[in-house]
């Protein structure tokens, strides 16, 4: 067979791969059948059973006003984080006046400052390990960042602290019977720990075993006469996952913007979730009682979707959204069919999904041996998200990125493969089609939530058609028929209402474009639901580093009562 450089190849490779990722494309009116019937999927599940839409114990967001220092924890999917968070606060006046709308990010800088931070990857063998190993690890890492913060009193010739009211934020899914405990679910993320953990105490024995550390300050001749001191212990007050944090860090930050109101939160990462404040009476009797069991005067309450989870997949079936190249992936997960969503978003499977279809075309259309290819080709999740956002997604050129795949992708058979711009362009357009359709999906489900809890209304789809003419101009209010209904002139005249949508994770803040092309979809599926009561608008608005501000800013909730 002939080394795929020939212009025979090459041309051949243009005009298939377009056609070949059909499959991958989703048009607006599928885009927004699967909005308006996730919608219904959510509001049901919200309603009946247990496996998803898990209550927490947080049953109001963040005035604005906490101040304080506290200790924030994130164990993420593959990275930690440890940070002392020192939150500033408003005042009263200040947390309600007019600010600049687009300094969210600025707003946050100026109320949270991180006064020691550290970070560390959560390696592999960690991660298959016993949940000892892990939380023990886990543990000498917090310590670490205490013994450091410790040397500020020292320098201060400041007593030593008791106890560090201490934040913690999960990228795991948990189950609460209250904000300082936590339970660890069934899992499917690449995690071995058992489920029914108590996080709680295994962070806290974590912690403990570290606790002695040497006293810097003495010489260490040997290590028997070493002296030592305790670190002081930690009050965990605060428990929440990710994206519980991500939605109360921004809610803390966007206290001074006008007409803005951070209405769900939502982590698109190495996993994928979202969280949104929901009424009690659109909740199971169950999960009602257990919110109130927490607090009785409660009327609603913060809610875990877990969205990723077996029981949402239907109407992506229905629609024909799965392909071939999904199920294949599914198949051969760890779990199959455990997290059906996530296979689509996650950046745990991006990178394997482009790689899946990459091999399926240069061996079936082309077609040529698995053996030629680079291994990162054939050998299954070796080809990263990571390498895709860093060096596929950035690349200028095809020939620019043929050069570095034949750099970082050699095949170990050189004499029978080598990367031209041709093949490296089945690779770049490849991962651009796998990523537009994960923020399509990540837009239709966002938006699907927001509707699920009455935030924004989603016409059936039959009716969307019937005015489409309507719906397609520029802005929807430019159309004298169209305008709110006087029921919510009042809030028209204080200007539209910006719905917040906080994010964080690795994707949808790094991969290049990606919070682009959601923002673009979600503005699509709204202008063609029609215009909502009060104007309202969704913007996806960043929530940096919210993971580990967001555990501070709970710790800072509980201990400012």
């Amino acid at each position: 067979m002939s080394v795929l450089s020939s212009s025979d190849d090459d041309e051949h490779c243009s005009r298939t791969i377009e056609s070949f990722l059909q499959p991958l494309a989703i048009t607006d009116a599928t885009l927004y059948e699967l909005s308006y019937r996730l919608s219904k999927v959510y509001r049901t599940l919200a309603l009946t059973g247990d496996g998803h839409f898990f209550p927490t114990p947080v049953t109001c967001l963040p005035s604005g006003r906490e101040t304080g220092v506290y200790l924030a924890v994130d164990v993420g999917m593959t990275n930690l984080r440890v940070a002392f968070i020192e939150l500033l606060g408003c005042s009263s006046a200040d947390c309600h006046s007019p600010g600049d709308r687009s300094a969210s990010q600025s707003v946050s800088d100026r109320r949270v400052r991180r006064t020691i931070e550290k970070a560390w990857r959560i390696e592999e063998r960690l991660r298959e390990d016993k949940e000892e190993a892990l939380f023990s690890w886990i543990g000498s890492c917090i310590a670490e960042v205490v013994a450091d913060e410790l040397t500020v009193y020292d320098s201060a010739d400041q007593s030593l602290p008791r106890e560090i009211e201490t934040g913690i934020s999960f990228s795991l899914p948990i189950r609460q019977e209250s904000l300082d405990e936590a339970t660890l679910m069934p899992i499917g993320k690449g995690f071995t720990i058992k489920s029914n953990l108590n996080l709680r105490r295994a962070v806290l024995d974590g912690y403990e075993l570290h606790c002695y550390q040497p006293n810097r300050d003495q010489p260490q001749p040997q290590p028997k006469r070493r002296k030592t001191y305790t670190l002081p212990a930690l009050n965990i007050i605060a428990i929440a996952n990710d994206t519980v944090a991500t939605l109360v860090s921004l809610a803390y930050a966007v206290k001074s913007l006008p007409n803005t109101r951070v209405a769900m939160g939502i982590v698109v990462g190495t996993g994928c979730n979202a969280t949104i404040p929901m009424k009690l009476k659109d909740l199971h009797q169950t999960k009602a009682c257990q919110i109130r069991s927490y607090n009785p005067n409660a009327t609603e309450a913060v809610i875990s979707t877990e969205w990723t989870l077996q029981g949402t997949e239907g109407p992506l079936k229905e629609l024909g959204i799965n392909t071939a190249w999904d199920d294949q992936l599914n198949a051969r997960s760890v779990r199959p069919g455990f997290q059906p969503f996530e296979y689509l978003t996650g950046g745990r499977y991006i990178g394997e999904l482009i790689r899946i279809i990459v091999h399926d075309y240069f061996t079936t259309i082309l077609p040529y041996s698995s053996a030629v290819l680079p291994c990162a080709l054939t050998k299954p999740y070796a080809l990263t998200v990571d390498f895709v956002s860093d060096v596929i997604a950035t690349s200028r050129s095809d020939r620019e990125l043929a050069a570095r795949l034949t750099r970082k992708l050699a095949s170990p058979i050189k004499d029978l493969w080598l990367w031209t711009p041709a093949s490296a362009r089945v690779v770049r357009v490849t991962a651009a089609a796998v990523q537009t359709r994960s923020a399509a999906l990540i837009a239709a489900a966002s938006v699907a939530l927001l509707a699920c809890n009455h935030e924004i209304r989603l016409e059936c789809p039959q009716r969307c058609t019937s005015l489409g003419k309507l719906h397609s101009i520029t802005s929807p209010y430019q159309n004298p028929l169209l305008l709110p209904t006087s029921r919510s002139s009042a809030s028209w005249q204080r200007g539209p209402e910006e719905l917040v949508v906080a994010y964080t994770g690795s994707i949808i803040q790094h991969y290049p474009n990606f919070k682009v092309l959601c923002q673009g979809y979600i503005d699509r599926l709204v202008i063609r639901a029609g215009p909502q009561e009060g104007g309202k608008s969704v913007l996806l608005r960043e929530a940096s580093d919210g993971s580990v501000i967001g555990a501070g800013v709970l710790a800072g909730m509980i201990a400012s009562g």
